[in-house]
């Protein structure tokens, strides 16, 4: 990933529009920028959200808030609580995410 022509900014979450997305259960609320090629997303899941797709996009995912569970297509499986994160590269493993208390997270992709 090469940022370019992003200048300093600063975003304040509170204001960005809050899109609801369905998951297979339960609902996802995204507040996304972009900045060219890059997105980042503020991301909340609502308790017992499971995703309704497996995922192949890369990403680099930060949880700020509850626990967070991503199952690789391949069956591992990997729990996320605050403070922790994961990255993985486009096309690499495809993986989909679900939680069964909710949880907040931080996405740039």
């Amino acid at each position: 990933m090469q940022m370019t022509e992003i200048p300093f900014g600063t975003t304040d979450w509170s204001v960005v529009e809050r899109v609801e997305h369905k998951g297979e259960t339960g609902l996802a609320y995204w507040r996304t920028r972009n900045f060219g090629i890059i997105r980042v997303r503020m991301i909340e899941y609502t308790p017992g959200y499971l995703a309704d797709h497996w995922c192949e996009k890369g990403h680099i995912l930060l949880c700020l808030e509850g626990e967070l569970h991503t199952e690789l297509q391949d069956g591992r499986t990997f729990v996320l609580k605050p403070g922790q994160s994961y990255q993985v590269a486009d096309i690499a493993e495809p993986h989909r995410s679900s939680t069964k208390v909710g949880a907040k997270l931080f996405i740039v992709d």
